[in-house]
């Protein structure tokens, strides 16, 4: 297997991260809080800047996962410390290889250097334990748990809210 590069994508590839993300929608419904259908016409989920980005791994030309990352409170000055790990996904074929582990160890140094960013938040269906023991593994704590927060297909999925605190790291 080739070397696993990390590398920021732009508004540019729109159509490759979509199609990329359509797997995910579909191949593991149950672990995204949106389906193939809200996804159709969203724009691409940052902007490009250094409070707002999206990170890529590929594998060759394989686009193998992806992370993206943006402040809270763009237009609120009393949110602007916090920001949102989200839309996480890396495909099947390359679970296992330790991507998730890369993009979540680029994201955060890459916060690290946003000075006044203070925590970090997500979401993680809470039945999706996988994904969850990574988060934890990365300093990230269950802050709350919403039941039922997802209704799909006749059944209902909590999600679990997280928190990392950065102000540590700094």
């Amino acid at each position: 297997m080739p070397e696993i590069e990390i590398t920021e994508i732009h508004a540019n590839l729109l159509s490759k991260y979509k199609a990329f993300m359509r797997e995910g929608l579909i191949k593991d419904e149950e672990h995204f809080g949106i389906t193939p259908h809200d996804d159709e016409n969203a724009v691409f989920p940052t902007e490009g800047k250094e409070d707002s980005f999206t990170l890529a791994a590929y594998s060759g030309d394989n686009l193998a996962g992806v992370v993206s990352f943006r402040r809270d409170g763009k237009d609120r000055e009393k949110l602007r410390h916090k920001g949102d790990l989200f839309r996480m996904y890396v495909s099947r074929r390359f679970r296992g290889k330790g991507i998730s582990s890369l993009l979540i160890e680029h994201l955060l140094e890459r916060v690290k250097q946003l000075k006044d960013i203070e925590q970090i938040t997500l979401f993680v269906i809470a039945e999706n334990t996988v994904a969850r023991s990574l988060y934890e593994k990365y300093g990230f704590k269950t802050y709350g748990v919403e039941p039922n927060a997802i209704k799909w297909k006749g059944k209902y999925f909590g999600k679990e809210l997280m928190v990392r605190m950065m102000v540590e790291d700094k």
